[in-house]
């Protein structure tokens, strides 16, 4: 009898041990629960991000009028009869000559 309580206490021992300290422990579940969080989080900002691109694509292959904007803003499209006016303000340009530097 005292050998069967002895096996039941060093399994209880082990079992402890692996409860507090081995894979799966207490401290391992919290810290994969703070990682999934985590990771959630991340998730959620890149799904926004793909429905922003998305949303981007469908108007770019619908709408010429994304299209034209798109090369306004980045490539400076001018049409035919339209006048290109720079407007260039005084104090950017003194701070942007400030700060470019002297060619030698």
């Amino acid at each position: 009898m005292k050998i069967v309580l002895a096996i039941l206490i060093v399994v209880l021992v082990a079992l402890q041990i692996r409860l507090w300290r081995g894979e799966g422990s207490l401290s391992d579940i919290e810290r994969l629960e703070h990682e999934i969080a985590s990771q959630t989080t991340t998730n959620a900002g890149l799904d926004q991000r793909n429905k922003r691109l998305l949303q981007q694509v469908s108007d770019l292959k619908t709408g010429l009028d994304s299209v034209e904007e798109h090369a306004r803003s980045e490539m400076g499209l001018i049409k035919k009869g339209e006048t290109y006016y720079l407007i260039v303000d005084k104090n950017q340009t003194r701070s942007a000559m400030a700060v470019a530097p002297t060619a030698q």
